[in-house]
């Protein structure tokens, strides 16, 4: 083979002049596409790919063109890419260089609002268990706003006329712009450190979508929800819809609604209060009235003192007549009674016996009752008692046979 003086490059060299051609000859381009295969690098650096349904592009989005990205890039999602075509030499691989980056179709912004608000429902962030019902009585309301805005003169006024017991302690903070989140944030973890507070409001005025977006950025959503007191948000006006007013207790349209809840629930105790205070006066005068119809029945059928003097003397003399009467029957029998015993006893009386022609004998001289042959002996002296009199004799002989006393 012939060699000629021909320039041989070297890989480097080539990949030069090709990086040469394409810059010069594309230059800056606003590029559309699909991104795939997207990854976030230690470094910040975005890598992802950019293709249709034909071809692909490689993409690289350096830490200091992505910084304040508010949309999350992910695979699948239809973007806008502004930038220059580039040559990566190490492998010879061409490339746009993006410097700006919109989803198609739909703002930026927008896109992050949804991305977000996607990621905290999953997170349960606005579930309806986590919210909290605001107290019956407000004493003590933390306000997070600004004190440049309207917001916080029309809470003022508000309470001031419809809840003037109610005390504010006001955390100035900027509302919108890029520090405004980190002091919304900071507001709400200082007011759930103060001792006594009830509820906090989260307030601003109205305005655009990105003068409202520090009420979108997740770490005030966050806030609000670890807050251990009731939050309301009163974020800008009915169009505007931030994530502080999906993530908050309580959801109000404007700064003025938020103080006439506060004004309302006192108005709404007082209410029940007076309708409490009016139901026991009724029940009171109702217990009264049918105390004192008791009274009046009970006068009606109680008797004079006299009159049950009276009946008592009338009811002593009746006792005594029955007790007399009693008396009377009781000494009647008994005086039956004692002379039926009387009667008896005389029955069994040894004069009665005597009087029969029997005669008691007894044995001389200690009187002893003789009842058995075997109680004397010849000679015995024997008192004999008769019906009348009584008479003395010896004893001549004794038998021990009634038939030989006969003979």
């Amino acid at each position: 083979m012939e060699r000629t003086d021909k320039h041989i490059y070297t890989v480097s060299e080539i990949t030069q002049v090709i990086k040469g051609l394409l810059e010069n000859s594309v230059g800056e381009i606003w590029l559309e596409g699909e991104i795939s295969n997207f990854k976030a690098a230690t470094s910040g650096h975005f890598y992802f790919s950019l293709k249709d349904k034909i071809s692909i592009i490689q993409a690289a989005m350096f830490a200091g063109a992505n910084k304040g990205l508010k949309f999350k890039i992910e695979d699948g999602l239809k973007v806008i890419c502004f930038g220059h075509i580039d040559v990566y030499g190490p492998r010879g691989q061409y490339q746009i260089i993006v410097e700006r980056i919109e989803p198609k179709g739909v703002g930026a912004t927008q896109l992050a609002f949804e991305q977000l608000k996607k990621k905290l429902a999953q997170e349960g962030l606005f579930s309806l268990e986590h919210k909290r019902a605001l107290p019956e009585m407000v004493f003590s309301a933390g306000i997070v706003t600004s004190t440049k805005g309207a917001a916080i003169q029309d809470i003022m006024q508000i309470l001031k006329k419809g809840a003037p017991c109610c005390d504010l302690v006001l955390c100035s903070v900027r509302v919108q712009g890029e520090h405004a989140a980190g002091e919304i944030v900071q507001a709400i973890e200082d007011l759930n450190k103060c001792e006594g507070l009830d509820l906090i409001i989260v307030s601003r005025g109205g305005g655009s979508t990105e003068d409202l977006w520090s009420f979108n950025e997740e770490i005030v959503a966050r806030a609000i929800y670890n807050s251990r007191l009731p939050v309301v948000s009163a974020v800008g006006h009915q169009i505007n819809t931030t994530l502080s007013d999906l993530v908050a207790d309580v959801f109000v349209e404007t700064p003025s609604a938020a103080a006439k809840i506060i004004v309302d629930k006192r108005n709404a105790l007082i209410a029940r209060i007076a309708g409490f205070r009016h139901e026991l006066d009724f029940s009171i005068n109702d217990i009264l009235s049918e105390m004192e119809n008791k009274l009046t029945a009970l006068t009606h059928t109680l008797k004079s003192p006299i009159d049950n003097l009276r009946e008592k003397q009338q009811q002593m003399d009746e006792l005594c007549s029955e007790l007399n009467s009693n008396i009377r029957h009781f000494i009647e029998f008994a005086k039956e009674r004692t002379s039926s015993l009387i009667q008896r006893l005389e029955a069994l009386s040894p004069l009665s016996i005597l009087s029969r022609g029997y005669s008691l004998n007894m044995l001389m001289p200690d009187g002893t009752i003789i009842k058995d042959y075997s109680q004397v002996k010849t000679g015995d002296k024997v008192k004999t008692i008769l019906q009348k009199g009584a008479f003395i004799s010896s004893v001549e002989e004794v038998f021990n046979d009634e038939r030989k006393i006969n003979l």
